[in-house]
């Protein structure tokens, strides 16, 4: 008699037991893909025609309903409710979430001297891809819909190189430049008219499982810029009003609204044994 496979047991188990859709991320792809061809004609498929050819009411209204079907079975059982009430919820939000997504493009484009169109925005900028799932996995996030959030999340991050964790508030006109390299945390907070480039991390000061639930990450007030590779940590860390936060800056501690923060350069000088080494954990 051959005895019973140990490895064999557990993935079947595991099979057996798992809680969500099979193909959860493929359907994380797809609802991406068929919201923003819902709410933008930039982002139709080619094999479903001319956005010109989609135009009529019947049109939009049959790809809406193909978004509700999709959350219809990504949902299933995944979510503190029914999923044709949280595909419904989400649905209701989606003329809010594209007029903001405008706004978005806008507040780019207006910064931006290359961006000579806004449809150029929409086409072609990561930093608006990258808001736009974000605003569409915040709305899982605050329904407290587990793990799907953060598949939309990582979608737009593996496409962008911008890591927005869907549980950061964010205002109105945010303006990403570049982008690349961008983290920001869970619990930041981020207000109106804010612009970010490439490089900056919202983080937390420290990494502590116990933490989870706290506020960890900063809040940055309205219209704020804060420039390439600047690093600001702390859950009480508050930038505030109209601060302009330079390059490669590492903050600490809250800015007064108002405030230019610089990375003043210093002459290169070599290091002793004796030197103290700053080991902050983001």
């Amino acid at each position: 008699m051959v005895p019973p496979d140990p490895f064999l047991g557990a993935i079947a188990t595991a099979r057996r037991d798992y809680p969500f859709p099979r193909a959860y991320r493929e359907l994380a792809d797809r609802v991406v893909r068929d919201t923003m061809a819902l709410l933008f004609p930039h982002f139709i498929p080619a094999v479903r025609g001319d956005a010109k050819e989609m135009a009529t009411e019947a049109d939009v209204a049959a790809d809406r309903e193909t978004v509700r079907a999709l959350l219809h079975e990504a949902l299933e059982g995944a979510g503190p409710e029914p999923a044709p009430v949280l595909a419904a919820r989400f649905i209701e939000a989606l003329p809010r979430l594209r007029e903001s997504l405008v706004d978005d493009a806008k507040a780019i484009s207006a910064w931006d001297p290359a961006a000579e169109e806004l449809d150029e925005v929409f086409l072609a900028y990561p930093g608006f891809l990258a808001i736009a799932v974000h605003r569409l996995a915040h709305e899982f996030y605050r329904m407290k819909v587990p793990v799907f959030p953060r598949l939309l999340a990582e979608w737009a991050h593996a496409r962008t190189g911008i890591d927005l964790h869907p549980g950061a508030s964010v205002g109105r006109g945010f303006a990403i430049d570049h982008g690349t390299g961008i983290v920001i945390g869970e619990t930041s907070v981020i207000g109106d008219r804010v612009k970010i480039y490439q490089g900056v991390t919202l983080g937390a000061l420290s990494v502590q499982k116990g933490l989870a639930g706290a506020k960890r990450h900063p809040t940055i007030e309205d219209d704020v810029v804060i420039y390439a590779g600047a690093t600001i940590l702390g859950g009480t860390t508050v930038v505030g009003k109209k601060a302009i936060i330079g390059g490669n800056t590492w903050i600490t501690a809250s800015v007064p609204p108002g405030s230019v923060v610089l990375n003043a350069p210093q002459a290169p000088r070599t290091r002793t044994p004796d030197d103290d080494v700053l080991d902050y954990v983001i």
